[in-house]
Formats: C-alpha cells, structure tokens, sequence
C-alpha cells in the first residue's frame, strides 16, 4: 500500500485521448521527472489541468499532453495521484507508462486503484463492487442500479437494519444483565416482531430475478409450431431483417439470438426451431434446443396462426404456457379462423392480436413485454450475487432466532443468531470481510480502475 502505482485506465485501442493513472507516495517526483509544462511554473498546484510535454530521461518529448497532480486526500485512492491525458492509442500510452514505470512505479494490478480506495476508507466494499458494475453495465437499467449502489443505497441499508440489529443486542444484554429491571417476556415479544419486520425487508431487497435481468438481460423466447411467423414477428421486433423469413417449414433450425433494450432494460430476443415432430436430426436438435430455451425464458411468446385451425402442437403450446407466457394471434391482416375470446377461453395467459407483416398489435406487444422485464427502481435493492447470498443468509440467522425465542429458550441463546446475521450483513459493505473475500471482489475488476 505504500509502493506507487501506474497503468492505463482507458480501454485499449485507438482513440482521441488515452489517460495514464499514476497513485502512490512518490507520484509527485515522477510527475515532475517525466512532465514538462509549457509554461515554466514553481509549484504544481492540486487539481489543476497543465499542458506540457511528457519526455523521456534525456528530455525528449514522448507526446504532447495534458497532466493533472492531485494531492491526498482528496483523491480516488486518498494517496497522491497524477494523470496524464496522452493521445489515444497503443504507442502513446504505452510510451508514456513505461516512463513512469522506469521513474519507480510499478504496474497496478487489476483493480488496485479502487481497493485502494477502500483499504484508505474513501469507499466501501459495496461502493467498490458498484464501480465495476458501472463500468460493465449493458442497459440504462444496470446502470442506474450501479449509481444507486455507488451513491450509497446498499451501505445506507445495510447500516440501517445493523443498526437495528445492534440495538436488539443491547435489550438482549440489558435483559441478561438486569432481570429485576426488565421484563424479559416483554422484551421477547417486541424482538420477535421487530426480526420479522427485518426479514421482510430483507426480502424485499432480495430479487434475485431482477439482480440478474440487470446482470444479463432479460430472455425472450418465440416459441411456436413451422410457419406460424416467429421469425417474422422477430423481425418485426427488432425492427430489421435479421431472422430468415420463407414459406417453407422448418427453416429456422437452431436458436438464433439478438439483443433489444425494453424501457431501458437489456432483454435477448430469441426465435427458436418451428416445434414439430420431425425425422429430420439436424431440426430435431434446433427443437430440442427450441424446448429447452422456453424452460429457462423469463418471457415466452406463444405464436399461433390466426389463419389456420389449431394444431395438436398449438393445443400442447397453449395448455403448458404459465404466467411468463403470451400468447400472440398472429396474421391479424388475413382472413381469421382462430379467434381471440376462443383462445382466452383455454388459457389464463395474456392473449394479443397481432400481425407481424403489417405491425398491427406489436406496438402494444412492447409495452407489455416492457412492463414484464421491468425491473423496480428500490432504493438499497441487492443487485450482486455476493449481496443476495449474504442477505439472505442473515434472513436466516434472524428467522433461527426467532425460532429459538418462540421456543422459550433464554434471550442470549438468541443472541447467537443475531451476531451471526449482523456478521453476514456487514461483510456486504466489507466492515469484517476476509482477506479471501476482498482478493474475490477485486479480481475481477480492469486494469486501471
């Protein structure tokens, strides 16, 4: 932690502008040493932008660029940090790091910076998590979420519901040390109610579909007998030719994949092999893979031709479908057979007319399909995986307490399961965390950050 530190915190490749990070206890040195401003200059002054050169050990300029000093504390890391904006590419950049590295830095590992950041408490475990999410995040959605979490949503929840733990364990230890004073019987009835207060709102910060629809999208899935138009509705969402679109059965053999954003939201689109009984092995695979991505979609499209009677295939499609199903009456524009109340009158699925060759009904497809991946903007929500699992683990300490209290065991016996669940809930935000734990989080973070 004393060393100083340098690397590249821009993305790889050509660009307009490149930034080299330097932070440590020896930045000010090697700003010096390897950064010439235009205008000759005493002291560098703190957080203010100079335009120079960067040169090498005999003075030559190695690019031109822009160079910023900025002295503890008030930093990203909380150490003194430097930057210097070089043009966009490999040799710039490079040239410039490695005349920081040759001044003494050394190359930062993969998210050093921001666990410097933590390990100087300018952040906590949470935040630091939230700045990766952010740098990854593939929809508005997700990166509202990560904003949220960075300003401090989760840390605010988890010191809330601590607090509160903490103040259980004090009424626990009061009972325990004064029994003449307080009245135990009393004292577990309002603990009892208070840990089922917590657990409910645990929970309710516990979504775990709707951490991973912000993760990795939501799934949507058209699924559907040969020629019923799955692959024209796809396009029809998508708004271009993407998938194959012919008169002949069977032309879409395997599932084929592409990305939309609903409301902000990041969903895959998926058009699935025509469900049939074939003889074909190549189709069959493209229906078995076809059955599986209907399984696991948080959205199944059901498409039906309005145009032809139903099919013993349409009739299992529509007695399997569930709440994640819709079902689409397609072909709308031709001359019907099938008719919507007919249809609603099998299932409890929500049913559109809708017509994939003239757009008819897709707009209101949309908006339903928007509303169903919608994720819930809850201040404090757990979007990691690491979060969930540690939530939920303290639920379950708190309802074992709640267990025991109910069970007519002393109240410090409860106080076991209140300590373990104060424990889990404060590794989120990284206050008891191991040293494995922090090595976990930080693995995967980029150079640079």
């Amino acid at each position: 932690m004393s060393d100083t530190i340098a690397a590249i915190a821009t993305a790889r490749g050509a660009g307009g502008i490149a930034i080299v990070r330097i932070s440590g206890d020896g930045v000010e040195s090697i700003l010096r040493a390897m950064f010439r401003p235009a205008a000759a200059r005493g002291e560098f002054a703190s957080h203010r932008l100079m335009y120079g050169h960067a040169v090498d050990e005999v003075g030559e300029a190695i690019d031109e660029v822009m160079a910023v000093l900025m002295r503890a504390s008030s930093t990203y890391t909380r150490e003194d940090v430097a930057e210097l904006h070089c043009h966009g590419g490999e040799a710039c950049a490079s040239a410039v790091l490695q005349r920081a590295l040759a001044l003494g830095a050394r190359v930062a590992q993969p998210g050093e910076f921001t666990r410097r950041a933590f390990m100087n408490g300018r952040i906590d475990l949470a935040r630091a998590e939230a700045v990766m999410q952010l740098i990854g995040a593939g929809s508005q959605a997700a990166a509202r979420a990560s904003l949220r979490q960075l300003e401090g949503g989760v840390s605010g929840f988890v010191k809330k519901v601590s607090d509160q733990l903490t103040g259980m364990l004090a009424q626990i230890e009061a009972c325990t040390d004064f029994p003449d004073e307080v009245d135990e019987e009393a004292t577990a009835a309002g603990l009892t109610e208070g840990l089922q207060g917590l657990i409910r709102e645990i929970n309710a910060r516990c979504d775990a579909r709707g951490a991973r629809i912000l993760r990795e999208g939501a799934s949507i899935v058209l699924a559907g007998r040969p020629n019923v138009g799955k692959s024209s509705l796809m396009n029809a969402l998508l708004n271009q030719e993407r998938a194959i679109v012919t008169d002949i059965p069977g032309t879409t053999r395997d599932v084929l994949t592409e990305r939309l954003s609903l409301g902000g939201v990041a969903a895959e689109l998926s058009d699935t092999a025509g469900q049939r009984d074939t003889l074909d092995p190549v189709e069959r695979i493209g229906v078995d893979r076809a059955r599986r991505a209907v399984e696991t979609a948080d959205v199944t499209l059901i498409v039906l031709d309005a145009a032809e009677p139903l099919a013993p295939e349409d009739e299992q499609l529509i007695r399997e479908a569930d709440d994640r199903a819709i079902i689409c009456l397609n072909k709308s524009d031709l001359p019907g057979i099938l008719q919507k109340s007919d249809i609603e009158a099998m299932t409890a699925s929500m049913v559109l007319e809708i017509s994939a060759q003239t757009g008819a009904g897709v707009d209101e497809l949309v908006k339903e399909l928007t509303r169903r991946v919608a994720v819930a903007p809850m201040d404090g929500a757990l979007t990691a995986q690491r979060h969930i699992e540690l939530a939920a683990a303290s639920a379950k300490y708190l309802q074992s307490a709640i267990d025991t209290i109910e069970a007519g065991f002393p109240l410090d016996t409860a106080a076991i399961d209140l300590k373990e669940a104060l424990s889990a809930l404060t590794e989120i935000t990284g206050e008891n965390a191991t040293e494995a734990v922090i090595d976990r989080v930080f693995a995967d973070f980029c150079v640079g950050k």
